[in-house]
């Protein structure tokens, strides 16, 4: 399929679909029609390789991640133990996170209180908040 019709298989934008190929996260094939610039054909496996990155986004990983572990896999230099390395390492990096959206959401609706109560006293101290 050419690159519109990706663009609607997979829900992105064809800024966004360019951009994934400029850093090498899709690999479409090319043809010798389109003079300087080949048309790009995008077949089954760069839908699913689209979607894994859209997943693995929303799971918190940077391209640059995202590069490094695909091109793994791809290489074959991927095992159980890695794979589970990874997955440890992005749950302690989410659950950092996590502690550090917990402190921020305590301290706007501490800060939310003294707004609607008139703001009489000392607001709270944004230090007490701090991860």
């Amino acid at each position: 399929m050419l690159i519109s019709e990706f663009s609607r298989e997979t829900g992105l934008s064809l800024d966004t679909i360019r951009f994934y190929v400029r850093k090498g996260l899709l690999s479409p094939a090319r043809n010798g029609k389109g003079g300087r610039n080949p048309y790009q054909h995008f077949g089954p496996q760069d839908v699913t390789a689209a979607r894994m990155i859209v997943l693995q986004q929303s799971l918190g990983y940077s391209l640059r991640e995202i590069a490094a572990l695909n091109g793994q896999y791809r290489a074959g230099a991927h095992s159980p133990e890695q794979t589970a390395a990874v997955l440890r390492a992005q749950i302690a990096k989410l659950e950092g996170k996590r502690a550090e959206l917990e402190a921020a959401l305590a301290f706007l609706g501490k800060k939310l209180q003294w707004v609607e109560a008139g703001q009489r006293e000392e607001g709270p101290n944004w230090r007490d908040y701090l991860c």
